[in-house]
């Protein structure tokens, strides 16, 4: 059981956020704290939860909140042993690349040919690296079942996701799928540029995935307001 002695184990690990958006994570936090409590005590006492813990906040930990430039936003976590790192669509390397993120590698490179995503082997920490937060809805997943966290936590990546809009400019969210669709109404579409279609899983990905040309997009979208674009 949670040892009610220790600081909640959220609070530690948003301790250990190496970049400015700790205290904007820890505000987030507390304000959700009922909401999360419950995560405090599976993150104790559950050992098959994904991602590791020590990077359930990985994707705030890779620039500066000011350094944010693309929102790509997910639902949970991959489920299986050893996918899951904290960066939504990503894979640690040496795992065999999930559906998804093998067609979103194909769109990426039928945007841009000379793209070298491939060297990478699934691992998206290079897009982090330049300012996309690749941001699930739901931070932790239970083993082998999709989607069982997402009540715990949706409340809280929806008031950073709002904190985002409301407190920087000319962001570009990418959302994909109904889900990533529905969080449309907390972005302001006058501050922000917005980019959807449906999910790049292999049930819809035919169906205007492939060939909504977001990364492009994108880029056209950071270029025109003299950002610096993504080499994606």
């Amino acid at each position: 059981m949670t040892n009610l002695t220790e600081p909640k184990l959220l609070n530690k690990l948003i301790s250990n956020i190496d970049t400015d958006w700790k205290n904007i994570i820890d505000n987030i936090y507390q304000e959700n704290i009922s909401q999360l409590d419950k995560m405090n005590d599976l993150l104790y006492n559950n050992h098959k939860i994904y991602p590791p813990k020590n990077l359930i906040f990985n994707s705030f930990n890779k620039f500066n909140f000011i350094d944010t430039k693309v929102v790509i936003l997910g639902q949970d976590p991959y489920h299986q042993k050893d996918q899951a790192m904290g960066l939504a669509f990503s894979i640690n390397k040496g795992i065999k690349n999930p559906p998804s993120l093998k067609n979103i590698i194909k769109e990426i490179k039928n945007n841009y040919t000379s793209s070298n995503i491939e060297d990478y082997k699934g691992d998206l920490t290079y897009l982090s690296d330049q300012g996309v937060l690749l941001l699930n809805s739901s931070l932790t997943v239970l083993d082998s079942k999709p989607g069982c966290h997402i009540k715990n936590w949706e409340h809280f990546t929806d008031n950073v996701i709002k904190y985002i809009s409301d407190n920087h400019h000319n962001i570009v969210f990418i959302l994909w799928g109904n889900y990533a669709k529905s969080k449309k109404k907390i972005i302001d579409l006058q501050k922000h540029k917005i980019l959807e279609s449906v999910h790049p899983s292999p049930l819809s990905a035919s169906r205007g995935f492939f060939g909504c040309n977001h990364f492009l997009l994108c880029n056209e979208y950071l270029k025109k307001h003299n950002i610096t674009t993504i080499k994606w």
